[in-house]
């Protein structure tokens, strides 16, 4: 292969780029920055009946959002269709590879009759050439697959990078198809399958290290023969590292029904990208306790090592708690930015100004995500209603007369924080009231809550004529 420390990312425009693989990505991104390598985007979209555009360019903007920059590529595999033409061509000729011509009723009763008798279903290797044997007629009109010829004895092994040395017997696999049949085809060839493709793909491209799923383990031997078939018994094999899944918080592998699993969702939802980055690499790794780390430090310490072997569990409340971190860490003038966008997701309209920055600055230590942002700086831009609840609770009778007063004082002060204050202990004084009596009223009324932080500094941020016509009611 290569002395050159190569990754790969591959996901297939199925679907969007969900948390599983958007963490395989990480980890192969940060394994190849550590060891100042290269790391390749490749799209299999050889399923071309479920590919499509929008989830290519999903699966971009997801590894352009997590900044998990790619040095080569994206390499497509519908348009290296010829390469793998070529090779199956020369494995044909070489007698690594051969036609089958089984048809799908014929495959139904061979693993039929193999259930019967309490074997494993598998193909019988019938149209497979051994010295001496006579193989079936050619029949008319069925266009063949090829197979690649799996060596019938021995072993197939590797040291896994997480899980440690597997072998695995020749004598568990058959004779995989690594090219459909295709009638309209001239040599009745058609679209190469996925084992096939990667193998040419990883061989190609030089690919020193393979992180992935451990829900490829089993198609790992059957791709080390076939790469093992193309390169000789010499050539120098990719290291594999096959991770274990991510579960849902109810232990469940982890779907839809837990929430938002697609990386560009959790976007949408106000997440910051070097939160989402730093929880999905400690989800599965660990450098001793630290639980938060810059992007620099996970490059600098991931070597390999320290993969966990068991599953990892998404905890909602756990990313929170990682963004929120993340969150105080950002200038208030790159919040607005983020909290502008979700705002006007909102249908509101609103400029990533000077005033949103202040806001963002007030309530950040109140949010773990900029949607929770958006949800207290809405009250800014539109008119709030509060429940009947809260102003049964707090706008009483008692309380009427000195909110009334405080909109006289507040009609009249300089519109700052100080002075707004003075306006607020001067009316709890002529009142005789104490601050939460006057304060949660005027939350209520102003602010649509009864919660807030410091009401003088929350007032400060709305424009006079604003508080004044929320109070009005009082």
């Amino acid at each position: 292969m290569t002395s050159t420390v190569r990754t790969r990312i591959a996901p297939s425009p199925t679907g969007f780029l969900h948390l599983g693989t958007a963490r395989t990505a990480l980890f192969s991104w940060a394994f190849a920055r550590h060891f100042g390598g290269e790391f390749i985007l490749r799209i299999e979209d050889t399923d071309v009946a479920r590919s499509s555009q929008e989830a290519v360019d999903q699966i971009i903007a997801a590894m352009r959002w997590l900044e998990l920059e790619h040095d080569e590529g994206p390499f497509f595999q519908m348009q290296r269709i010829e390469r793998y033409r070529e090779v199956i061509a020369q494995m044909l000729a070489a007698g690594t590879a051969y036609r089958c011509y089984c048809t799908t009723e014929e495959l139904d009763t061979m693993r039929e009759a193999q259930r019967a008798r309490g074997e494993k279903p598998r193909y019988d290797g019938r149209w497979r050439p051994e010295p001496g044997k006579q193989l079936p007629r050619v029949p008319p009109g069925v266009p063949p697959v090829v197979r690649f010829r799996n060596p019938d004895s021995g072993v197939v092994s590797w040291n896994d990078l997480v899980k440690g040395p597997i072998s695995i017997s020749n004598r568990e696999l058959d004779d995989l198809i690594i090219a459909r049949g295709d009638a309209a085809s001239p040599d009745g060839v058609g679209t190469p399958t996925y084992n096939f493709c990667v193998v040419v793909d990883d061989w190609d491209m030089r690919i020193s290290h393979v992180i992935r799923g451990d829900d490829h383990v089993n198609n790992t031997p059957r791709q080390i023969n076939i790469l093992r078939a193309l390169i000789g018994p010499d050539g120098q094999l990719p290291v594999y590292g096959h991770v274990p899944m991510i579960l849902g918080p109810d232990g469940d592998k982890l779907s839809k029904r837990h929430g938002a699993v697609s990386v560009t969702q959790y976007e949408d939802e106000g997440y910051l990208p070097e939160a989402m980055l730093n929880y999905l690499a400690r989800l599965g790794w660990s450098h001793g306790d630290t639980e938060l780390f810059s992007r620099e430090q996970l490059i600098a310490w991931f070597d390999g090592h320290h993969l966990a072997k068991s599953p990892a569990q998404w905890d909602p409340a756990k990313l929170n708690w990682v963004n929120a971190h993340y969150l105080k860490q950002r200038s208030d003038a790159s919040l607005a930015e983020l909290v502008a966008r979700q705002l006007q997701r909102r249908g509101i309209a609103a400029q990533a100004d000077d005033l949103l920055a202040r806001l963002c600055a007030l309530f950040k230590d109140r949010c773990a995500t900029t949607a929770e942002l958006a949800d207290w700086i809405g009250m800014y831009f539109v008119d709030v209603q509060p429940s009947a609840d809260d102003l049964s609770a707090h706008v009483t009778d008692a309380v009427r007369p000195a909110l009334q007063a405080l909109r006289g004082r507040l009609a009249e002060v300089v519109w700052d924080k100080a002075s707004i204050a003075a306006a607020i202990k001067a009316t709890l004084t002529e009142h005789g009231l104490k601050m939460p009596q006057l304060a949660h009223a005027v939350r209520v009324l102003v602010c649509g809550r009864s919660q807030t932080p410091s009401l003088d500094a929350v007032l400060e941020l709305f424009t006079r004529d604003q508080v004044l016509w929320r109070l009005r009611s009082a």
